[in-house]
């Protein structure tokens, strides 16, 4: 179903080609290793992200939901690998979100529906000594994403008398800010500086860990 909907629309496909070639560019960039120990443990946090979007402690009609903290594997990528790396593991989330509850109406709609909101995760390592702020900026990013989606494409959808604007706002609100707060919520509690260390079999030396901190 969704390659008809992609071969009939093959400027959708070339847009995510497109962003695709960019998130590998960026990661040649960035000397980013792409090694098999990475592809991985990357692949095991992408399908717990997947099983835990299946954990939904609430579901908005007419899409988005609070999860039992979804974000937190993409964030960790991010956060342990890089942003290059944190990129396409987005990448690769949001064509399996896609696949599993397509919805395209325009090239731009499915961008900022699908791969970009989730890549937004990725930027998150942009902070990897202040997690909190990297988790806020993540959770900016991806709001911003479903803000202009939902205003440009869906307003129709909102109320009469209400602002397409205000609509976007505050639904996109109602389940992204439970989720951020989630996820922080996960990243105090959880033990992250001995995670983001060892998760992929490594020691980081310990004058490396102290910099690793949760603010």
């Amino acid at each position: 179903m969704i390659l008809l909907e992609i071969l009939t629309q093959p400027t959708v496909a070339l847009a995510l080609l497109g962003v695709l070639c960019l998130v590998v560019g960026l990661m040649h960039i960035r000397h980013e290793k792409f090694n098999t120990r990475t592809l991985v443990m990357a692949a095991l946090l992408l399908a717990l992200a997947v099983v835990l979007q299946q954990l939904r402690l609430f579901h908005m009609p007419q899409g988005g939901s609070v999860t039992a903290g979804a974000m937190l594997p993409l964030l960790l990528i991010g956060y342990r690998f890089g942003v290059g790396t944190g990129l396409l593991a987005g990448f690769v989330y949001g064509m399996m979100n896609m696949v599993q509850d397509p919805f395209i109406l325009h090239p731009v709609q499915v961008l900022f529906d699908y791969p970009l909101p989730f890549m937004a995760m990725g930027l998150a390592g942009l902070f990897r000594q202040h997690l909190y702020l990297g988790t806020l900026l993540a959770f900016g990013l991806r709001f911003l994403c479903h803000f202009i989606s939902g205003f440009v494409f869906f307003g129709s959808y909102a109320p009469e008398g209400v602002s397409p604007i205000y609509y976007s706002l505050v639904f996109n609100a109602t389940y992204l800010v439970p989720e951020m707060l989630i996820c922080c919520l996960l990243l105090k509690v959880l033990p992250v500086r001995k995670l983001l260390a060892n998760i992929d079999g490594q020691t980081e030396p310990k004058e490396k860990l102290r910099h690793i901190h949760q603010s």
